[in-house]
């Protein structure tokens, strides 16, 4: 990819916005504006009796409260996997024996580079949480099919934890 004219516009808490001009083709130069994130995590934590813990908590971009996987930001340097075990434990209590990656995914990439790093959370532990002192979390465990159901039918709206449900409903439909 050819660029140029690269310049960061705004310098944030967790992202900056940097703005370019790619070359695109025959096309010719067209200006971009690109939200930059260090990265994240989302953990499926899937119970021996089928069930799945989910979390909800407010998410004051979408102006309200939404049912998520454990997730979280990545550290600068942090492994993914680090970062994973990390956030289970600090959002729900729950420390895996096993925690097998189900690939990324990239939410939004026509404007932002974030990559998150999924898994399924198996072999659990049930331990304390210890949230940031700023989050207010409730967790929620259901089967894992309620979840599926939800996910299609929309009730999930929330893209990582929709594909960490599915990519993990086809991993265990493959292993059966």
């Amino acid at each position: 990819m050819e660029t140029r004219s690269r310049e960061v516009l705004f310098h944030g808490l967790v992202v900056d916005v940097e703005q370019m001009e790619v070359k695109i083709g025959e096309k010719g130069w067209h200006t971009f504006q690109i939200i930059r994130h260090p990265g994240g995590v989302g953990v499926l934590p899937l119970h021996d009796d089928g069930t799945v813990t989910l979390i909800r908590q407010l998410r004051p971009a979408v102006e309200g409260k939404l049912l998520e996987v454990p997730a979280g930001r990545r550290d600068p340097g942090e492994e993914p996997a680090a970062c994973g075990s990390r956030e289970l434990t600090e959002e729900t209590g729950l420390i895996a024996r096993n925690l097998e990656p189900l690939g990324i995914v990239h939410h939004s990439p026509g404007v932002c580079d974030e990559e998150i790093h999924l898994f399924l959370a198996t072999g659990l532990i049930q331990s304390d949480a210890s949230p940031e002192h700023y989050e207010e979390i409730e967790t929620v465990r259901i089967p894992l099919e309620t979840a599926l159901s939800m996910a299609a039918a929309g009730r999930i709206t929330d893209s990582k934890t929709s594909l960490a449900l599915f990519r993990a409903a086809s991993r265990r439909s493959t292993l059966s």
